[in-house]
């Protein structure tokens, strides 16, 4: 019998904790936390309904499991939201956070923290781990905040900053913008993607690998998880319609960065990935490699 080590992933009923999920099956003994329902039932996986503004409720699961790693993922991502609600973003962002930091403190545990590449200013592209943030918006402010206090714990912990998740969910639904993509393309609507947003896409299937790995190894301080291929929002939609079959026709570029009605964005948030590449066995790779392997793995789950 395979003795497994312990983790716990917060935010479990998200995009890519789905991917951690989906592939965490047989190196360890995942206790999910998250606000709703179990999204699975299966050996080694055991499922925690924790209210993030009652601590102890975390707390006594820490102190029980006694893991071995924590995977925190959990988070207010929606940046407009997070800029008209400060109280509820920073309550998610920072003060959750600040609760699981002193949680791994006191038991041990390996932190792994999912961070932002939107906590650039998207002037100085492409960005390395010891470039200085510049938050144009609330909330990129919280996630510099909450980085500061995962620091505090030093070697124990990771953080890796995300570039733009793509894919299709692994597990539950999850918060996917391929997936409302394909369904608009595929009904003959056209799909408006920004010109002038620059990212490092990296696809959910091996970023869920890429965080377990950092969950399991010693590796510690700023990894930036981002895929080898540079692109505007608009060059990728392309590339995904072309990937999937689909009319490239339909994808329109729009011009504009920052609307009135939403939060500031900044320009060209792409990150350097030398670090990841060099030290991670788990590769980082490009936008059509990605594409490719998000395809694969759909038409194998279909089976």
């Amino acid at each position: 019998m395979t003795v497994r080590n312990t983790l716990i992933l917060t935010g479990a009923h998200g995009f890519v904790a789905g991917s951690v999920l989906a592939q965490s099956r047989h190196q360890w003994q995942v206790h999910a936390v998250s606000r709703g329902e179990p999204l699975a039932a299966r050996d080694g996986l055991q499922w925690h309904t924790c209210d993030p503004q009652r601590p102890a409720q975390l707390a006594q699961l820490f102190h029980e499991a006694r893991p071995q790693a924590v995977i925190h993922t959990a988070a207010a991502a929606d940046i407009d939201f997070c800029q008209t609600h400060p109280e509820a973003a920073r309550a998610a962002n920072v003060e959750f956070t600040r609760t699981v930091v002193d949680l791994c403190g006191d038991t041990g545990a390996r932190l792994v923290f999912c961070s932002t590449d939107t906590l650039f200013d998207g002037e100085h592209a492409p960005y390395s781990e010891d470039a200085t943030p510049g938050p144009v918006n609330f909330y990129a402010q919280t996630k510099v905040e909450a980085e500061q206090l995962v620091a505090r714990l030093g070697s124990q912990a990771v953080i890796a900053r995300l570039s733009l998740v793509v894919g299709l969910p692994l597990l539950g639904a999850g918060n996917s913008f391929l997936v409302r993509m394909i369904a608009a393309l595929k009904d003959g609507k056209t799909v408006s993607v920004s010109e002038r947003e620059v990212r490092t896409p990296v696809d959910v299937i091996t970023l869920g690998r890429a965080l377990l790995e950092l969950a399991a190894r010693n590796h510690h301080g700023i990894f930036h998880l981002a895929g080898s291929s540079r692109v505007s929002r608009f060059e990728m939609a392309q590339k995904i319609a072309l990937c999937f079959g689909l009319p490239q026709s339909l994808v329109i570029p729009q011009d504009a960065l920052n609307a009135p009605d939403r939060a500031p964005r900044p320009r060209d948030v792409s990150l350097n990935n030398g670090k990841a590449s060099a030290l991670l066995e788990t590769p980082m790779r490009t936008l059509d490699e990605g594409l490719s392997l998000i395809r694969q793995t759909a038409k194998m789950s279909a089976l």
